[in-house]
């Protein structure tokens, strides 16, 4: 089957029909996972500190250091969260918080260190290509260096975050302190030399035009063609609630359409994670015959679009429940998509 290109997708973002779209995607994932199984990974989301010098309009998680309620969580606080998710049955493990400009290497290798040591059967599935890279420049490396110590140190694995749209002209809109979509995609580039697997993300829905959404989209193929090691695409909507940016969200159409032309563009990437995060059951539910094949985490602890006034909850059997009245079967997998069990 032929590859999609850039002028068919915009034209599908512009013109398609949203059924239509949504069978052609779903027929890309039929294909691809004929097996008729979704998935999902038990994991837990610890926000180390909120303090962060990016200060991106579109987030409202983050504080100036001299906050009021700024924080860095102590270790101990960490690994009383990682030992809950490990007594649940979790296996992931994702560690995500700001730019910090106190916290250089040394912090983050002692950590990883000893969540290995502590919790062997966790996937340390953390950070993010802003997070590695402000680690670098507050530690005088490169970031050859930052990932092959933090690799050392325990960490297994890089989520996605960070990517919002992978156009410069729209991240100078809205998070112009944040590097720019060639220095996001060479940590990851380099994360796959190292032999580590990645995910890659787009918050659409802020000030972007359905041009930059077909752009990230296309820019996140490339990246996988050039080497990258993109285990999942996980699109989701930007959350305007107390954030400076403001504005509204895109609407269920909007990210159903774009979910599904996203498994239609990926052909390289094999797994698309619906954001039952930021669209709740329901619409994660439609979202499996749109293209997606998985349910990302079950998400013990979620703090940033949480901040945003998001909170759609989801416990692991309310999950499973939710797969099954869709007609699918249910598998909790591991960060690297193997399956755990069958329910």
């Amino acid at each position: 089957m032929s590859r999609i290109e850039r002028a068919d997708a915009l034209d599908l973002l512009f013109n398609g029909d949203l059924l239509a779209i949504g069978k052609r995607a779903d027929e890309v994932r039929r294909r691809l996972h004929p097996e008729g199984i979704v998935t999902f990974v038990v994991d837990r989301n610890v926000n180390y500190t909120n303090i962060c010098d990016s200060k991106c309009t579109f987030c409202a998680f983050y504080r100036e250091k001299d906050a009021a309620d700024a924080y860095i969580l102590a270790n101990e606080q960490i690994y009383d969260k990682i030992a809950e998710l490990v007594a649940q049955g979790g296996t992931q493990l994702l560690m995500q918080g700001g730019l910090n400009p106190d916290l250089n290497i040394d912090y983050f290798e002692e950590l990883f260190r000893e969540i290995r040591r502590r919790f062997p059967t966790v996937q340390n599935h953390s950070l993010s290509p802003a997070e590695v890279t402000c680690i670098s420049i507050n530690s005088s490396l490169t970031l050859e260096e930052t990932l092959v110590r933090l690799k050392n140190a325990g960490l297994d694995s890089i989520p996605g975050g960070g990517a919002e749209i992978l156009v410069d002209e729209v991240r100078s809109n809205i998070s112009p302190n944040k590097i720019g979509w060639q220095q996001w995609a060479e940590v990851m580039l380099k994360a796959a030399n190292l032999g580590m697997l990645t995910t890659a993300t787009m918050m659409f829905g802020s000030s972007e035009n359905p041009e930059d959404i077909v752009e990230h989209i296309f820019r996140v193929r490339e990246i996988q063609d050039q080497g990258g090691s993109f285990t999942a695409f996980i699109p989701w909507t930007y959350q305007p609630g107390n954030t400076e940016l403001g504005g509204t969200t895109a609407t269920g159409v909007d990210y159903l359409k774009i979910l599904a032309l996203s498994r239609i563009v990926l052909d390289n990437i094999p797994n698309i994670q619906a954001s039952w995060v930021t669209q709740g059951a329901k619409m994660a539910s439609v979202a499996l015959f749109f293209g997606a094949n998985d349910l990302g985490g079950t998400m013990l602890e979620e703090n940033v679009v949480a901040a945003a006034g998001c909170s759609f909850c989801m416990s692991r059997q309310e999950m499973i429940d939710l797969i099954h009245g869709a007609g699918f079967r249910a598998a909790q997998r591991t960060t690297t998509y193997s399956i755990i069990r069958e329910f």
